[in-house]
């Protein structure tokens, strides 16, 4: 059974990218401020080098972000993030990760980005102060890649990782379901710490059932089987955990477009949510909404050790309310 509620856009998506060398690297990135709603607003956004002058950008429309904070924000100079956490994003630069990202920013929580290009990664999110955003050049495929040094001070981890279930052009480097969906997942997990206070794993609809029609389909070349053996993994190893199951992703990915492109970004009708586990459920997930329930999902208690499925549908949504996204997860093990 599925709990349904409704609920408002926000932003994120994935992109394949190549693998890097040591030592890792961290990469300036930039800090923005939204006005508060039912109004235009300008974002400003200072270099991580001081003095520099501040580069203005194009206004947002306050209700095309109802599902980010709706509280006013400051000066990013001088607005220190609004919250204890610092939150690992890998797969920061792709489909549903853009817009965890884009929401971090928006909520003003910190966050630090796990990218195989970190090029691309502030060509989305522009230069912003490493007290709001930092960018690391790494590999989950790679182990050699995740130092403990990338995972000093986080406390959350929202995993986004992902390729094409066909071979595709994001095949190619050996960006296969075995190499990211697998041995990736396998290696973040591996090298986490155990002081983590939460993981969020982005895993897909289907993965306990990939030998049986349409999901066998699907799972040709594994991407189905890859996903849960990663889950499984996260499952034994001890670490405090949720897993985040849409259904066919829709919304996205944007991967061309800047940040406050990114804010813009909304599910049109498909706004409502529906939770389910067991596995039952089958449709279309935005990738707005998955967004917004990994970020959501950190902060709920009893989703931990928990997987869940998503659908979007017709209707109004929860937006980024707290109680509205706990009373879908609740009503979901309720069914």
């Amino acid at each position: 059974m599925a709990s349904r509620l409704s609920f408002t856009p926000i932003p994120d998506f994935p992109i394949p990218v190549e693998t890097f060398p040591k030592p890792h690297q961290r990469f300036p990135c930039l800090t923005f401020t939204l006005a508060p709603p039912t109004s235009y607003s300008s974002k400003s956004i200072s270099s991580s080098r001081r003095g520099s002058p501040p580069q203005p950008l194009n206004a947002v429309k306050e209700e095309l972000i109802q599902s980010q904070s709706s509280e006013p924000t400051h000066d990013s100079k001088t607005s220190p993030p609004s919250s204890s956490k610092l939150i690992l994003v890998a797969g920061g630069s792709g489909g549903v990760g853009q817009l965890v990202v884009a929401s971090l920013l928006n909520r003003n929580i910190k966050s630090r980005l796990l990218v195989r290009d970190p090029e691309k990664a502030i060509s989305l999110f522009g230069k912003q102060d490493e007290e709001t955003l930092q960018v690391i050049k790494g590999d989950t495929r790679n182990p050699e890649d995740l130092d403990p040094s990338i995972f000093e001070g986080v406390t959350h981890v929202i995993c986004c990782t992902g390729t094409t279930a066909f071979p595709s052009k994001r095949w190619d480097g050996d960006n296969t379901p075995e190499r990211v969906d697998w041995e990736g997942v396998r290696n973040l997990v591996s090298a986490l710490p155990s002081s983590l206070k939460r993981i969020v794993l982005v895993s897909s609809i289907g993965v306990t059932k990939f030998s049986e029609l349409p999901w066998s389909i699907m799972n040709l070349f594994g991407v189905l089987k890859f996903k849960r053996m990663g889950e499984d993994f996260l499952r034994n190893s001890g670490l405090p955990f949720t897993i985040i199951r849409p259904g066919r992703l829709t919304d996205g990915p944007y991967t061309s477009y800047d940040l406050n492109t990114l804010l813009k970004a909304t599910a049109g009708q498909r706004r409502a949510v529906l939770i389910g586990q067991g596995d039952k459920l089958v449709g279309e997930a935005s990738r707005i909404v998955v967004a917004e329930a990994c970020i959501q999902a950190l902060d709920i208690e009893f989703t931990e050790g928990k997987a869940y499925e998503i659908n979007s549908v017709e209707g109004e949504g929860p937006g980024s309310d707290p109680q509205k996204w706990q009373e879908l997860f609740k009503a979901a093990q309720a069914q």
